[in-house]
């Protein structure tokens, strides 16, 4: 298999090209910066990013390999894509599921060309071989391809140009520590704050030509949960709106009742986050209840509950996780209106609310 090929300037416009034909996919594609300086947010890995960078450039030579890590939809892939481009270098996309086997990583490295940047998404769900024959490209910059089977196969050592790996995931506690410890520069993405959340509105806003006003692009940025990939898409959710029942200007009034009309509330919160709240405190007096259960409460995967709406109410502070399962905060009662039992909170040690539960 082969990794798709991006080139370094004008094929970083035409992604949207290569990739499914989308609307969302244009959305998102039109929209991400290019430099650095045009990222909004992030301002310590920029800055970090920044001479890592410019310290290679100045040296003529590859810059070392860079492992991002953060939840979904703060930037990873973007960040890729600037390092290939401000190291004028073409993009190579592959991701960790997609290689199962050494040989698929062996064929993507083969076509590898000095200086190019090779970015694995989802890289904590490599299969362990190809792991392992990673650790030697990163490091010694060859790979051994063994050919045939049993007592008779043959290891033949193929030297590859240097190159640039960068590394996406989700999960960096999955990386084995000797993967983790050959990159050379790991950047740990945060969540943004509505001020720069509002930045990025306002930015798309204006690459989109929409009439948004100060206070609109807030009431988008405010219910985006911390993540510029939500915001684009709310974004493009409140224009629908606009132009189909307003006449195509967003105030806070329009994106207030887009947003209301799309089940987003004040705090960015969706029906998904509703419903595990509200079955929690209305269906188990508040908890503590097993995440399975949970799910089967509200109609869901138990991996849909925990992946999608236990990381984001855990933030706000509306659900702890406990060695007894799941119980909802005095928070999460006040936000959906109801008043807790008489005697909530009492029964439960402080120190269970430090504990996971995997029930």
């Amino acid at each position: 298999m082969n990794a798709r090929d991006l080139g370094d300037s004008d094929e970083f416009d035409q992604i949207v090209a290569a990739e499914a034909g989308s609307e969302d996919r244009a959305f998102d594609a039109a929209l991400r910066p290019k430099t650095l300086e045009e990222l909004i947010g992030q301002e310590r890995v920029r800055e970090q990013l920044s001479l890592v960078l410019e310290a290679a450039l100045r040296r003529g030579r590859a810059p070392d390999h860079v492992l991002l890590s953060g939840p979904p939809g703060l930037g990873k892939t973007t960040l890729a894509m600037i390092i290939a481009h401000q190291v004028g270098a073409p993009l190579r996309i592959t991701s960790g599921p997609a290689i199962q086997h050494a040989g698929d990583l062996a064929a993507i490295l083969s076509g590898i060309n000095e200086g190019d940047v090779l970015f694995v998404d989802e890289i904590h769900r490599m299969s362990r071989p190809a792991e392992e024959l990673l650790y030697m490209a990163m490091e010694d910059f060859r790979v051994d391809v063994v050919i045939g089977k049993g007592p008779g196969a043959t290891a033949i050592p193929l030297e590859i140009p240097h190159f640039t790996l960068v590394g996406a995931t989700t999960r960096a506690g999955l990386l084995p520590s000797p993967l983790r410890d050959r990159f050379g520069f790991t950047a740990q993405l945060e969540y943004y704050e509505p001020p720069e959340l509002h930045r990025i509105v306002k930015r798309s806003a204006g690459l989109l030509a929409l009439d948004i006003d100060e206070s609109g692009g807030f009431e988008i940025a405010s219910r985006s949960r911390g993540t510029p990939r939500i915001a684009n898409r709310l974004l493009r959710r409140v224009r629908d709106f606009a132009e189909v029942r307003a006449d195509g200007v967003i105030d806070k009034a329009i994106a207030h009742q887009a947003l209301d009309l799309y089940e987003v509330d004040q705090l960015g919160l969706d029906r998904l986050d509703r419903a595990v709240l509200t079955a929690l405190c209305t269906s188990f007096g508040g908890g503590p209840v097993g995440v399975s259960t949970l799910a089967v409460a509200v109609g869901e995967e138990r991996e849909t509950v925990e992946e999608l709406a236990e990381p984001f109410l855990v933030r706000l502070g509306f659900l702890a996780r406990t060695p007894r399962g799941r119980i909802a905060t005095a928070a999460a009662w006040s936000h959906l209106g109801l008043t807790p039992p008489h005697g909530f909170g009492a029964t439960l040690p402080l120190d269970s609310l430090t504990d996971e539960d995997d029930s």
